[in-house]
């Protein structure tokens, strides 16, 4: 089978269940966005030495994957055999989270991501999170979208932002608190 099939040379993509719509549709976003986070969690895990979250990391990529697939998905009554999301998954990432946080010192201001490079890749990866769920939420309003894709994308950047402040705190960083100026 070749990589290139020519069907999308004129500006259409099928989504699973055979319906094709334009490369720009607001499916095409919300689950390119979500591919788009999938590589950058990966760039992220390939930094990383500890190993129990380059697991964990694996594990947000897999269930990544499946929202991914949920969102490509256009076929009411379809019987194809997809992945599915579950509560426990989302129950996976607040479990992790409140295991993080117990190491950190708690916030008493945003702050301002950086001050080591594996820190912001996850600070990069919150922010893509937090766009693929807008994309997720606008794609809900026209169309059926698994209410668990959605929590889980919320969850999923809450998770990513104290997985970039336990890296801080791994490397000896010192976070910096945003101070507006008014």
């Amino acid at each position: 089978m070749k990589i290139y099939t020519k069907t999308g040379d004129t500006g259409t993509t099928s989504l699973i269940g055979g319906k094709r719509v334009q490369k720009f549709h607001e499916r095409i976003e919300a689950y390119g966005t979500v591919d788009e986070l999938i590589s950058h969690v990966g760039l992220l895990r390939d930094q990383i030495a500890n190993n129990n979250l380059k697991e964990k990391l694996l594990f947000i990529q897999d269930r990544l994957m499946t929202c991914a697939t949920i969102l490509a998905t256009d076929c009411e009554g379809c019987n194809l055999k997809l992945p599915v999301l579950t509560d426990s998954d989302i129950e996976k990432l607040e479990t992790e989270i409140d295991e993080m946080e117990k190491q950190l010192e708690p916030l008493h201001s945003f702050i301002l991501p950086g001050g080591h490079p594996i820190s912001s890749q996850a600070h990069i990866c919150r922010t893509i999170c937090r766009r693929a769920e807008r994309h997720a939420l606008a794609l809900s309003q026209n169309y059926k979208v698994d209410e668990l894709v959605i929590k889980f994308l919320n969850r999923l950047s809450d998770y990513l932002f104290v997985t970039a402040r336990f890296i801080s705190k791994l490397h000896n960083v010192t976070e910096i608190p945003w101070n507006p100026k008014y």
